[in-house]
């Protein structure tokens, strides 16, 4: 398996791309019953599969990615063959993570207490496997108006 198996929740709101995927493999809903029944490897190899195309469309068509910690945030832009990252740190005693800090972060992005630092590489391995490692990490995918906006001041 190339990322790793959805989880319950991500599987139940696929539903209907879960049984479009069965249904391209002939496989239908009473068929479906009986492999997990009786045959639950082959049933979790189908489920691996399925998880690994979503995966692999997902991070496709992913740009951007962020990650936030209470005294810091990185955003990412995820290009064809490069990944740019701009990366903050607050010197002082502020929760990123709360509604307040992070507004305070989006008014005052040059104050003293914000350092920010910005670069490039090229990906050590393939592009989708990165991201996915930064998601695994706690990044989340996101719209890129954070990045967009510190990449301006910078």
């Amino acid at each position: 398996m190339k990322y790793r198996l959805l989880t319950k929740e991500q599987f139940e709101n696929l539903h209907q791309e879960f049984a479009l995927f069965l249904a391209s493999q002939s496989i239908d809903v009473n068929e479906w019953d009986e492999i997990k029944e009786q045959k639950p490897d082959v049933a979790l190899e189908e489920m691996k599969v399925f998880s690994d195309i979503v995966w692999e469309d997902v991070l496709t068509k992913t740009t951007y990615v962020e990650h936030f910690s209470e005294t810091s945030a990185n955003f990412f832009k995820c290009e064809a063959d490069k990944i740019h990252r701009i990366a903050i740190k607050i010197t002082w005693d502020i929760n990123l993570l709360t509604q307040e800090g992070f507004e305070w972060l989006m008014h005052n992005p040059l104050d003293n207490s914000v350092e920010i630092f910005k670069g490039s590489k090229g990906y050590t391995s393939e592009r989708n496997t990165e991201i996915f490692d930064l998601i695994e990490k706690g990044s989340v995918i996101s719209n890129g108006e954070i990045f967009e906006y510190f990449q301006t001041l910078i």
